[in-house]
């Protein structure tokens, strides 16, 4: 495939979904420490650096990208599904600080700033894509095309606050921004699923964002942990995410007929999401342990294997591309109206 002649034109936000998966994986490792000992810690701490330095280099690119094409930074944020992905920037930044209170513990100043940062971003983020669902549909309101789990990260991303936030001191904050993904996560759920009862799916190309069901049940599970509450309902939000995983599972043979592309990076960070809450239930010896180590490997050999379709499809041209399809053009009609085949 030809390289495009302007591949910074199309860094769009989903490309942070990278650092979701490896801050995610680093974490998910972390919580093996008590099972595999140093080497795990060790783990941890590199693949933590390794999405601080992509975190870093997205940074930068987007910046780049933002003042050489503007116009593209304009259109992702029209876009009925793009826009959502905007999410996963400060997603990323709240990631990195928890991977940094995870390894180096809350007392540096730097991770209460990188996570107020990201809180607040996040926060932004939420409203902003809430608030354009009052808009009529022609103006970029909601609309079938745009209802895929990919609503899930801008919404849902308010539970990871906790994770840095309780030990970082700032508890009160963390339990009301964990409280608005409480209240909007069964919404999202509720419209993903009638949107698939009288639309259908979305495109196959985006079908790896199936797995994104698994993260809100996850994370909320470590969530809650973090307040204190009673095991029992950490185990009874683990039940929800270790059978979602099931559920979505079944696409997995429909996903490998896939060719590569970003949205596969929508797998990584519930399965390494999934893998820390067993760990974290687990006590070492059991066979809970066993679970987690074995869901622990499947999502460092599923983000290896995606690491190296990246670097295929940046080597071969076909993924800082235009989109192998059309953008959708909002229509005209009710406040959720139909969707385009191009979504």
């Amino acid at each position: 495939m030809a390289h495009s002649p302007t591949p910074l034109k199309f860094l769009m936000p989903g490309w942070y979904a990278l650092v979701m998966g490896l801050a995610g994986l680093s974490l998910a490792w972390h919580r093996a420490v008590p099972v595999l000992g140093d080497l795990a810690g060790a783990v941890s701490l590199l693949v933590g650096i390794f999405a601080a330095a992509v975190f870093g280099v997205l940074a930068v690119a987007t910046v780049l990208r933002g003042r050489r094409y503007p116009e593209a930074w304009a259109e992702d944020r029209r876009h009925p599904v793009r826009h959502t992905f905007i999410a996963a920037m400060p997603i990323g930044i709240l990631l990195l600080a928890t991977v940094g209170v995870a390894i180096a513990g809350p007392q540096s100043t730097p991770w209460l700033a990188l996570w107020s940062i990201g809180a607040l971003a996040q926060l932004f983020v939420t409203w902003w894509v809430l608030a354009r669902w009052w808009r009529p549909t022609a103006g970029g309101g909601l609309q079938w095309a745009g209802v895929t789990p990919a609503l899930f990260i801008p919404i849902v991303g308010n539970v990871l606050v906790p994770l840095a936030g309780v030990p970082l001191g700032q508890a009160e904050w963390s339990a009301a921004q964990f409280g608005l993904g409480l209240l909007f996560w069964p919404l999202v759920t509720v419209l993903v699923l009638v949107r698939i009862a009288v639309q259908g799916m979305w495109p196959e190309r985006l079908l790896p964002t199936a797995f994104i069901f698994v993260a809100p049940p996850a994370v909320v599970g470590l969530g809650v942990l973090q307040f204190g509450a009673p095991p029992l309902l950490a185990w009874v939000l683990w039940g929800m995410a270790i059978f979602t995983l099931g559920w979505v599972g079944a696409l997995l043979p429909r996903i490998a007929k896939l060719p590569f592309g970003l949205p596969h990076w929508a797998m990584s960070f519930p399965l390494a999401a999934i893998a820390a809450l067993t760990l974290r239930l687990a006590a070492p010896g059991t066979p809970m342990a066993a679970l987690g180590l074995a869901l622990l490997a499947a999502a460092s050999l599923l983000i290896l294997a995606l690491l190296a379709g990246t670097v295929r499809g940046l080597r071969d041209g076909s993924l800082l591309a235009p989109e192998p399809v059309a953008p959708i053009q909002p229509a005209a009609g009710p406040a959720v109206g139909p969707a385009s085949p191009a979504a």
